[in-house]
């Protein structure tokens, strides 16, 4: 019986990270058009191009290497088959290797209330989500930087239950998805995020909802 279980949880994470190695998979490609596309207004006259050095000398921190972010969480957690909300804190930094690509580490604490969702009820919870992966960004001298990313880490659940299954857990869980930097200034951005956050556990596969709402500091 517990070989056969963890034949079927090795299958499960196998399955998993096949998931998240095809996302990231896109994500490059996605990231080799982006590049092969080249910045914008190669070759243009002179007036174009004073007019791209205002442009550049506002935004300047557009193409900054660090990118530090904090703000609001909002998860949709459905990890026993009834969805329950939490709200939190979410902080990212992300180093940009080129204009292109960066590494990103993110963290999120959620905290909430189970309400009627789970047995017995109104169970108090607290969850951190640790994690780290690539992220493609459209970066140019503009105001708004479209971008996506790809997550891996580990994420733990504790409820104020001492006994029975909802206790403390802790998973390896992976979110994907993106969002848009609205430049305020040349060092300071509002963010706006979604994702889809996928965990194990229970030997079982949950997904999730993510939103986020930050400013961003680049440096």
């Amino acid at each position: 019986m517990n070989c056969t279980i963890l034949k079927q949880a090795s299958a499960e994470e196998g399955d998993f990270m096949r998931r998240f190695l095809v996302l990231v998979g896109c994500l490059a490609l996605l990231s080799i058009s982006a590049r092969a596309q080249g910045p914008a207004g190669v070759g243009a006259g002179g007036s174009q191009s004073r007019s791209t050095s205002r442009s550049g000398s506002e935004y300047a921190g557009d193409l900054s290497q660090w990118q530090l972010s904090m703000g609001y969480q909002y998860n949709r957690i459905n990890l026993t088959g009834n969805p329950f909300s939490t709200s939190g804190l979410n902080v990212s930094a992300t180093r940009y290797f080129a204009s292109w690509f960066g590494v990103e580490g993110q963290a999120g604490f959620g905290f909430g209330n189970t309400g009627t969702t789970t047995n017995p009820s109104n169970l108090e919870v607290g969850s951190v989500f640790l994690g780290v992966g690539p992220r493609l960004a459209l970066r140019s001298h503009s105001r708004i930087e479209p971008w996506i990313h790809a997550v891996a880490g580990m994420e733990h659940f504790r409820f104020n239950q001492t006994a029975g299954v909802l206790g403390g857990n802790t998973g390896f869980a992976g979110l994907g998805g993106g969002g848009i930097d609205v430049r305020l200034s040349s060092h300071t951005s509002f963010r706006v995020e979604g994702d889809v956050l996928e965990s194990h556990f229970f030997s079982m596969y949950q997904r999730s909802f993510q939103a986020v709402s930050s400013v961003v500091l680049s440096f």
